[in-house]
């Protein structure tokens, strides 16, 4: 029988989704993008700047043989059904599967599904489609701006700073982490003083002066009001007030990052690697079914089923009153809305009941994103605010409690809010409206500075002043920690050297381009074109008759950064050594380059790890010429014996074999022992 031919892009699903349809179909893998520009014409930009950006596309190395397949299964199959990922990246890619199989629009449907279960998979393919173009012309003209920008600018600041590389999102993000440190290094931080009111069951901080805001600079000011002060208080009033704590939207790719990086402490890398996992299938044992909906997405709807279906779930095990209602999004709808939110598949899939077939980092990924869907459908939680003025001599002091009167959402996400009651003894107790004191204490305090960036909160402000998408943040972020720009200290960015230069040099140069509101005016650019508001060339072209003359400028007129000396001269022509940076880290060399090519041979750090099984020598850690780690005999090149898996340092208790690390698991290099 004839098949069906189904192209993914993750070779995990194939299997997945092949059992959902059935034997008339054959489900492969492209394996991700299987084009890319390439890196000849002007510039190495890969496009004809000349005839509107045209693009000139090329196979990815190493995927030749990938094609050639597709071809092949294409050619046999009866239809072909694109099934790449739900947004512009799997729409582009969907069309270059397209274009390099030369399919006819006959030959083709386009097939898309926001969850890899059963029934989503299967009435996907009784609502296919065509590719449309415009959600491609938009990625693509993504792909070619940030090849200009990237290619142009970090060519630029090769030559004329110690660092890698620029771009788009990339330059404004370290643009932020900038600003924030020069705004601490800026801030004076001044003294002040608190009073508070020590009570047997509350305390109480002065709050104003006659019904004015109070406060108190210095030591003798704070001894002065004390002065002035009793132990004697009056209740001057009492207000309570009924507050409805609100449950938050069912997770977006940002807030997922975002919360966690708090709650769990996974870096937004991570926390994409595993969503993927579980959005691509997990093997529950009786099947194999994708955990989560797609994890790349700006939208908080929620599907009619999936609301329909917990709300039967939240009256079955905890009562019709916890049933809410379900988030509407305040912003403008777009394309990228046709999405959901990121929620389980099933609201019966509990975490414990999915728990086994999990590891650690997978389940607390789960659970997050399973109470948190669930909790976006409960009711409101209800305090009860009370806020106490109490009045000594016309020094008003303010306690406030909050007291939990309805659990509402609470009663499944508690654990992952950050609130606690403060409990007020019930005032009605005191007879008189005077009470007394234990104690009126002063403290010095200090103002703060803005604190420094985490990378939770790079992402939300990323998100709220619009620049990148979902899908980028966890790269950019990625890509500062590479390039050396920012380092890392309690989980607080500080930018390095390198970036501050990189972004004093490019606010001299660019910055007419390189800010907040022209990166987000060009997202919603981007979004124009998806919509068919905009031709993507012509928003290429404007962008480029703009950009060029700047990069052609600083090539002219910045000034060149001056590599750091270390000190010591260069033994061959008596020259400054400096420190230099290559492509597989610094070096030091001589700053007379290129009349002088000396380059100094730092001593090898090596790491012995076990007795070498053929010689007397040391099984040690090496480095091939690309930097690929591998573990080899430092007897070399008398001993060749060498692993790409890393030793344990133990033997194999059958054999004597060494023992290495692989794929989590611990195997004998010589015999079939594993553990």
């Amino acid at each position: 029988m004839a098949k069906n031919l189904v192209i993914v892009e993750s070779p995990s699903k194939s299997k997945t989704i092949e059992k959902y349809l059935g034997s008339n179909y054959k489900v492969v893998s492209s394996k991700g993008h299987i084009r890319d520009l390439a890196t000849s014409g002007k510039f190495g930009l890969g496009v004809d700047i000349d005839n509107h950006f045209k693009p000139n596309y090329i196979n990815i190395s190493g995927k030749g043989k990938v094609i050639s397949e597709l071809k092949k299964d294409a050619k046999e199959a009866d239809k072909v059904y694109l099934a790449s990922d739900p947004d512009r990246e799997g729409e582009a890619i969907s069309w270059h599967l397209y274009d390099a199989l030369g399919l006819k629009d006959s030959d083709y449907e386009r097939v898309v599904f926001n969850e890899i279960t059963k029934n989503a998979v299967t009435d996907a393919f009784n609502h296919t489609r065509k590719i449309d173009m415009k959600m491609v012309n938009s990625q693509e003209a993504r792909r070619i701006l940030d090849r200009i920008i990237g290619f142009r600018l970090s060519k630029l600041m090769q030559s004329k700073t110690s660092g890698k590389s620029a771009g788009r999102v990339q330059s404004v993000a370290l643009k932020l982490i900038v600003d924030r440190e020069r705004e601490i290094e800026a801030f004076k931080i001044e003294d002040y003083y608190e009073i508070d009111a020590i009570f047997k069951e509350f305390s109480a901080k002065l709050d104003k002066y006659k019904d004015e805001d109070i406060e108190i600079k210095t030591e003798e000011e704070a001894n002065r009001i004390l002065g002035e002060l009793s132990k004697a208080f009056e209740i001057e009033s009492i207000d309570t007030k009924k507050k409805n704590k609100k449950s938050k939207a069912p997770f977006i790719t940002s807030t997922l990052q975002q919360e966690a990086s708090s709650k769990l402490n996974f870096g937004a890398s991570k926390t994409m690697r595993i969503a993927q996992k579980l959005y691509e299938g997990v093997d529950l044992g009786d099947e194999t079914v994708g955990l989560i909906t797609y994890m790349r997405t700006d939208s908080i709807r929620l599907s009619d089923e999936f609301i329909g279906s917990t709300f039967h779930y939240i009256e079955e095990n905890y009562g019709k009153e916890y049933i809410g209602y379900a988030k509407k999004s305040k912003k403008t709808e777009n394309v990228q809305d046709a999405h959901e939110a990121i929620r389980p598949t099933s609201i019966l899939r509990t975490p414990d009941s999915v728990r086994k077939y999990l590891s650690d980092d997978e389940y607390k990924l789960y659970r997050i994103i399973y109470f948190r869907a669930l909790a976006s459908l409960m009711k409101d939680a209800q305090t009860l605010t009370t806020t106490v003025i109490l009045n000594n001599n016309d020094y008003k002091f303010k306690t406030t409690g909050q007291t939990l009167i309805y659990d509402g959402y609470l009663k499944v996400y508690s654990e992952y809010e950050d609130s606690e009651d403060k409990i007020l003894p019930p005032f009605d107790k005191y007879h008189s409206k005077v009470i007394v004191a234990e104690e009126i204490v002063p403290s010095l305090h200090h103002t703060k500075p803005p604190a420094r960036y985490t990378e939770a909160r790079l992402i939300k402000d990323l998100e709220e002043l619009g620049i990148g998408r979902p899908s980028t943040y966890a790269k950019i972020v990625e890509t500062l920690r590479e390039r050396g720009y920012v380092s890392v200290v309690d989980k607080r960015f500080i930018p390095t050297e390198t970036g501050f230069e990189i972004t004093d040099k490019l606010q001299e140069f660019f910055s007419s381009i390189i800010n907040v509101e022209y990166t987000a005016n060009m997202e919603n650019d981007l979004d124009k074109i998806a919509d068919g508001d905009v031709i993507w060339y012509n928003l290429v072209e404007h962008f480029f008759n703009e950009f060029e003359p700047l990069v052609q400028e600083a090539f002219k007129n910045m000034e060149k950064t001056s590599p750091e000396e270390t000190g010591e001269d260069c033994p061959e022509c008596g020259s400054p050594l400096v420190i230099r940076k290559g492509k597989y880290g610094s070096f030091t060399a001589c700053s007379n380059y290129p009349s002088c090519k000396y380059i100094k041979q730092e001593p090898k750090k090596v790491v012995e790890i076990m007795d070498c099984p053929i010689c007397e020598g040391k099984i040690v850690e090496k480095k091939t010429r690309k930097g690929k780690i591998f573990y080899g005999c430092n007897n070399y090149p008398t001993c060749n014996y060498a692993l790409w898996d890393k030793p344990t340092g133990d033997y194999c208790p059958n054999c004597h074999g060494i023992l290495v690390a692989k794929n989590k698991k611990i195997k004998c290099v010589n015999c079939d022992y594993e553990k």
